[in-house]
């Protein structure tokens, strides 16, 4: 006989219901592989919209709520292998404190979307609940999905291009380069607004993934930095274009641009990483390309799913090369590693790390503890230890 299917996984969503972007990546991403499947959701703010959304999406009834509190309490209610296995929340940053705490101290394991939560205390506590739960939490940056991206990490961690000297990131976007909050833009609205965003716009909102990318790609440590924030458009209460310099342990330099009112530009995120022996360029607008600048001989333009990528890279990668693969599927590949770990807790072993590989609670609690050093130096306009 052969053995049987292991069973998917079971999630549940708060947030991304009706008219919400990341909702439907979130849910394309998930299902991308076929290891989970979509069974409860508090899918708005609002009630009456919540309900709408989970019809509109399939939820059955019983497991389609109007608030995140009633689906706790339903999930609770319910017989343990019943129960959702995770909870991904996609909401606005203002309410990722209360609702993760609340599904972790309960049991779940969560999916989070960044910026983590509003404070570097809100941060601490969460991350020293994930640690009493013993619980998975990922976070969703999930530009560390890409092939390239972990073939550039790889490359890096085994001294391919030497000691790293100067790092360069920038997230230049230019889709609030006016003042579209004012249109009723949902999207530009709560991203704009300090009681729903928190105290980082731009830094916040992009910032948290360049320097996200920056340590995940490099492993290096921010030591100090200095910031330029400000919010270019007139009247708008945060800033939307960011600016730093950054200093690393062990010597490295680095800059880090982050701003959405680059007119015309679109996601325009690309990091470069020189050390002693060459430099790595990368660009998310072009995914499937990894250009190694090398100090003693041509240049090398790596691609995705070539047989001579690392094994992370090549793992991450899903079809032939040359065929397109991107944003989606780097997200896929932070679920993929999620899915990983807690298949892991369940049989009481030991996640592979190839396999188990996506931001934890602790990258997110660092992305904090980052957007506020930013506007603290911003502010008084100088050179702040990160600590």
């Amino acid at each position: 006989m052969s053995e049987e299917s292991p069973r998917k996984l079971r999630y549940a969503m708060i947030g991304g219901g009706r008219d919400a972007f990341i909702g439907a990546v979130h849910r394309h991403a998930i299902a991308l592989d076929g290891m989970a499947e979509f069974t409860a959701g508090a899918l708005s703010s609002t009630p009456e919209r919540a309900l709408e959304s989970g019809r509109m999406l399939g939820l059955p009834p019983a497991r389609n709520h109007g608030d995140w509190r009633a689906l706790l309490d339903d999930e609770l209610r319910r017989p343990s292998d019943e129960r959702v296995d995770f909870v991904t929340i996609v909401t606005p940053t203002d309410t990722h404190f209360s609702i993760a705490e609340a599904f972790v101290t309960a049991g779940f394991h969560v999916v989070c979307d960044k910026p983590l939560v509003q404070s570097s205390e809100q941060a601490e506590t969460l991350v020293q609940a994930v640690a009493d739960q013993g619980s998975v939490f990922g976070v969703t940056y999930n530009y560390t999905g890409y092939p390239m991206v972990r073939q550039a990490r790889d490359m890096v961690r085994d001294g391919t291009i030497g000691t790293v000297r100067k790092i360069v990131v920038e997230y230049n976007q230019g889709w609030l380069a006016t003042a579209l909050e004012r249109e009723g833009q949902k999207q530009a609205s709560w991203r704009t607004d300090p009681a729903m965003s928190g105290i980082g716009g731009a830094i916040g909102d992009i910032g948290s993934h360049a320097e996200n990318l920056v340590s995940a790609v490099t492993g290096l440590e921010i030591e100090s930095l200095v910031a330029d924030l400000g919010a270019l458009v007139p009247g708008r209460a945060l800033d939307d274009d960011a600016n730093m310099l950054l200093r690393f342990r062990g010597g490295a330099r680095g800059v880090l641009v982050a701003s959405q009112i680059n007119t015309g530009l679109e996601n325009d995120l690309r990091l470069h990483v020189s050390g002693t022996l060459g430099t790595l360029e990368w660009r998310q607008e072009r995914p499937s390309r990894l250009i190694h600048h090398r100090h003693d001989g041509p240049k090398i333009v790596l691609t995705r799913g070539s047989p001579w990528l690392s094994a992370s890279a090549k793992r991450a990668s899903r079809i032939p090369a040359g065929h397109p693969e991107g944003f989606i599927e780097a997200f896929a590949n932070i679920y993929r590693g999620v899915f990983a770990a807690i298949k892991a807790k369940e049989s009481a072993g030991t996640a592979d790390p190839i396999e188990a590989d996506y931001p934890t609670v602790q990258d997110g609690a660092r992305g904090v503890r980052f957007i506020e050093r930013a506007v603290q130096s911003s502010k008084q306009g100088q050179w702040l230890a990160f600590d």
